[in-house]
């Protein structure tokens, strides 16, 4: 299921599913500003969950925090986005801010352990 929306009462909805069919795999988070470039932010970590809080007006992509590995959480925020993608079948969130700077966030599976 693919979906785009700027209505902030289904981000809340379309981020908790996502959360829930992805958990357990590792996810890429880049930054796409317009005035700076492309930006890694994570690489391949495992993937926590994804939230919209619409008190805060805030995208919280988190990351880490349940593996022996990777025992801290990690925060991505987004302040004020304007539009959310959610794929949830392929597997992809895109986040717009006002000013044009795009998150991505593709998933991965799990690497393979020797």
């Amino acid at each position: 299921m693919t979906s785009s929306t700027t209505d902030h009462d289904e981000w809340v909805l379309q981020l908790d599913q996502l959360s829930k069919e992805r958990r357990g795999q590792y996810v890429t988070i880049e930054i796409l500003h317009p005035a700076y470039g492309d930006e890694p932010q994570a690489e391949r970590l495992p993937f926590a969950y994804a939230v919209y809080d619409p008190k805060d007006d805030v995208v919280v992509i988190a990351v880490g925090g349940n593996t022996p590995e990777y025992p801290v959480l990690l925060r991505h925020m987004i302040w004020h986005p304007t539009e959310v993608d959610v794929d949830v079948d392929n597997g992809a969130l895109k986040v717009v801010e006002k000013d044009g700077t795009t998150t991505i966030t593709s998933f991965h599976s799990p690497p393979e352990r020797a």
